[in-house]
């Protein structure tokens, strides 16, 4: 019999220590409160729901890619969130479905994957997040887009790259202006994620019109320049688009990089005609992603949304929110209503209980002399 080491955690899954765990709960602070600024009202959903009423609202995920269990009062199969976006979602649709729209709310918490990948191991993370639900404009675009990178300036980010993306600009092309056969969608898309031109243009004289998707990636404003001449080329077809880009990078700071990548999908399984990713300097991969998506409604009906999730366990582990506290260490018989006063100002305070506890020793970096603290 194999015997578990006491404390062993299964793969994927960790403790958050001091000072980290403050940090996290500082960040989550930071980006609620900034969300919260702007009218978005916090909802928390459960870490489980019954499997099939998640699944149907988790348009890139089945099933089999769930952490899933037997509810021992219903009998009924339980699966643990991987994604907080289709919970609000619900919420939505249903506890607040009479609530006058546009809806605005935030939300944070872990979610759970049942596997995790090369770049980012962990299983478990931790997701924040706003919606905008009831409209899918260009206007909450921007207020969408926005909210987001104010929230992340206010956690103390920066370098901040945005990404922007149409996620369902294939298919509105190939249903109109360049037609393909229908196993040809497919293998265009995955040629444009690779960006491979030669293999593009060796599917079919149809799928070699989508060359210039290609050229169209890169810094925002070049590749805009580029996107605009193949909508002329294509008669306007995708005149909205355009437009719709335009006014959501025009108010975004110029301490913010963008980029244009018409064509990226991966993420954005459930994104309609807009999605961005949200890159910082220094991090591997994103650290959000956002966009318009559809939510379903009781009846079957869709009504618009707009919304970001922010993932930041790489910030946290990275320090983000991690100034040390100013801890003032108690000795015995200490002035209390000083002590008081000072936890007021933003002390934290370790008091002692024997008299053989060494303030240093528990990480406090002064202690109180009589009714000033001191620094040891």
């Amino acid at each position: 019999m194999t015997t578990i080491p006491s404390g062993l955690l299964p793969e994927g899954l960790s403790d958050r220590l001091p000072p980290l765990a403050e940090a996290s709960a500082w960040l989550a602070r930071r980006v609620l409160d900034t969300v919260a600024s702007h009218g978005y009202e916090r909802v928390m959903p459960p870490i489980a729901e019954f499997e099939d009423t998640l699944v149907s609202r988790l348009k890139s995920m089945k099933a089999q890619d769930l952490v899933r269990a037997i509810d021992p009062v219903s009998q009924r199969s339980l699966a643990l969130r991987p994604d907080m976006t289709a919970q609000v979602g619900r919420i939505a649709a249903t506890r607040l479905a009479a609530a006058p729209r546009p809806l605005r709310l935030s939300y944070a918490g872990p979610v759970i994957r049942l596997r995790a990948n090369q770049l980012r191991p962990e299983r478990e993370r931790f997701q924040i997040g706003a919606e905008l639900i009831g409209s899918d404009s260009v206007a909450a675009a921007v207020e969408i887009v926005n909210v987001a990178i104010e929230a992340l300036q206010a956690a103390g980010v920066t370098g901040i790259t945005i990404d922007f993306t149409l996620p369902d600009l294939i298919d509105a092309l190939a249903a109109g202006p360049l037609p393909l056969a229908p196993e040809e969608i497919e293998a265009v898309r995955a040629e444009l994620d690779a960006k491979d031109a030669g293999a593009l243009a060796a599917i079919s004289p149809a799928a070699a019109a989508y060359l210039p998707l290609i050229e169209g990636t890169g810094p925002f404003h070049a590749a805009m320049e580029r996107l605009e001449a193949l909508n002329a080329d294509l008669g306007g077809a995708i005149d909205s688009r355009i437009a719709g880009l335009r006014a959501i990078a025009k108010p975004i700071g110029w301490d913010i990089s963008l980029t244009l990548d018409p064509t990226e999908r991966h993420g954005f399984e459930y994104q309609n005609w807009f999605g961005f990713s949200i890159f910082a300097e220094g991090f591997t991969g994103e650290i959000g992603r956002g966009g318009s998506y559809a939510i379903i409604r009781a009846d079957g009906s869709e009504e618009p949304a707009m919304g970001f999730s922010l993932y930041p366990d790489p910030l946290i582990d990275a320090g983000f929110g991690g100034e040390a506290p100013r801890r003032l260490f108690l000795p015995l018989h200490h002035d209390a209503a000083r002590a008081a006063q000072l936890r007021a100002e933003g002390w934290q305070t370790v008091a002692a209980l024997t008299p053989q506890e060494n303030g240093e020793a528990l990480r406090c970096s002064h202690w109180l002399d009589g009714t000033e603290p001191r620094p040891y």
